[in-house]
């Protein structure tokens, strides 16, 4: 495998190299970081990370190969990946090596980076855009930094939702609005008792409503919530005719829905490592994150209640509005790989459109 060096370059001006151990080409995109250690394979095939250069905070990556059993996806979604230290060995996950596995995916992976001083720059500076290149010099890289758009206003789910298709053989029937969903979070619905007709964004009330559901559920993806207008019409047209349950891109456009804001964090939630204080008896869930855009609780509309908040910086991490049988949580209860603090929501929410 060739080891060129490669350059990385942020919006703003940072410079930095590393050694190329994925595919060749130049990758652009918002940089991002996650503190995860383990779930290098489950976070980079999470549609969620779509149009997003990955950091890796943890000082090695790879260090157990990969495997068809990570597949949160059918492919793997940020166009480059960042690394102090990456591994290229079979391991548990299954026989091929991580390095390996980028190359064959197409995706610009690098290694010996200065990932804490990235880590550092983002928190300081807030989350950018940038550029990572095994071909461009750093000044032609930071011309084609500055010309690429921003996430702020896109709805990027017609881009990652799947085509439709019903999982599950038993148990009330729920309708999946899919804006990226993980393959983990059908697996957890399923497993807690309903059956799902996985439909792509976009779809309308109507054809909701067409599919006789007892239940919906808005999944996660990429983006700005505010962009994905059809999602959020389509909620509040089904809202208190039918119970509703939203994770992460979905607990933002539930949220909007019901007429409360989302705005973008300064450089988003993503690890396995994120404190939640739960409203209803103060207990702490230790969760799952990956999201850059956060709901606003300053005014909250009646009937809707605040349920989880972020032991880091306060923000709103749960939603319900008991009259509309509906609610969501900002982060993944599936967590694929992580803490199972919240996987009881699935059951929950089975349970309650069973009765």
């Amino acid at each position: 495998m060739a080891n060129p060096t490669a350059w990385i370059v942020t919006e703003d001006g940072l410079v930095l190299n590393g050694r190329s151990v994925g595919a060749p080409g130049t990758a652009l995109g918002e940089m991002v970081f996650t503190t995860g250690m383990t779930g290098y394979q489950e976070a980079v095939t999470d549609p969620s990370y779509h149009c997003q250069i990955l950091t890796f905070a943890a000082p090695m990556i790879g260090n157990y190969g990969t495997g068809p059993r990570a597949m949160e996806s059918d492919q793997p979604w940020p166009p480059a990946v960042l690394m102090a230290r990456a591994g290229n060995t079979a391991g548990s996950a299954g026989p091929v090596g991580w390095c390996e596995w980028l190359t064959a995916n197409g995706v610009v992976a690098l290694e010996n980076v200065d990932t804490r001083r990235m880590v550092r720059h983002l928190r300081d500076r807030g989350a950018m855009r940038g550029g990572v290149s095994t071909e461009l010099g750093p000044d032609e890289l930071h011309a084609r930094v500055l010309t690429h758009p921003s996430l702020d206003g896109r709805d990027l789910t017609p881009e990652v939702a799947g085509p439709a298709r019903h999982v599950g053989t038993h148990g009330p029937r729920v309708v999946a609005i899919d804006c990226g969903i993980k393959q983990s979070i059908v697996g957890g619905l399923v497993a807690a008792g309903c059956q799902l007709d996985i439909v792509p964004s976009g779809v309308t009330a109507q054809a909701v409503r067409d599919l006789g559901p007892d239940a919906v559920f808005l999944s996660n993806g990429p983006g700005d919530p505010a962009a994905v207008t059809s999602v959020i019409e389509t909620v509040r047209q089904i809202l208190g005719e039918i119970p509703v349950f939203g994770i992460c891109l979905g607990h933002q456009m539930l949220a909007r829905a019901v007429g409360l804001r989302t705005e973008k964090l300064p450089f988003g939630h993503r690890g396995a490592n994120h404190p939640v204080r739960r409203a209803a008896d103060d207990r702490v869930e230790v969760t799952v994150q990956n999201h850059g855009y956060a709901v606003i609780g300053d005014r909250l509309p009646d009937g809707v209640e605040i349920t989880h908040t972020s032991l880091f910086d306060g923000s709103v991490e749960g939603v319900a509005i008991p009259e509309l049988q509906a609610f969501s949580v900002q982060y993944h209860p599936e967590a694929s790989p992580g803490p199972h603090d919240a996987r009881y929501l699935f059951a929950r929410f089975v349970e309650g459109i069973a009765r």
